[in-house]
């Protein structure tokens, strides 16, 4: 099982369903207004430490609304 996020076409609404993964691609049911939605990609953003415990964001950009020029003010 895996977590994989839609979007109605006729309302706009954004979720998230838990299903198969061989059911991925499938079309959800809209939770706001029963339209069918389709899957599409989640960002998601990835952190690591480093020995003195500051934060740097790994695998490109994660941070894309973030202005700050390193992770250290994050408080994650």
């Amino acid at each position: 099982m895996a977590l994989y996020e839609y979007v109605c076409s006729k309302c706009g609404s954004r979720f998230e369903l838990i299903r198969p993964m061989g059911r991925s691609d499938e079309e959800a049911p809209c939770p706001c207004c029963q339209s069918k939605a389709k899957r599409v990609l989640s960002p998601f953003a990835s952190f690591s430490r480093d020995d003195s415990g500051a934060t740097t964001a790994t695998g490109g950009s994660s941070c894309v609304s973030c202005s700050a020029a390193s992770c250290d003010s994050c408080h994650l």
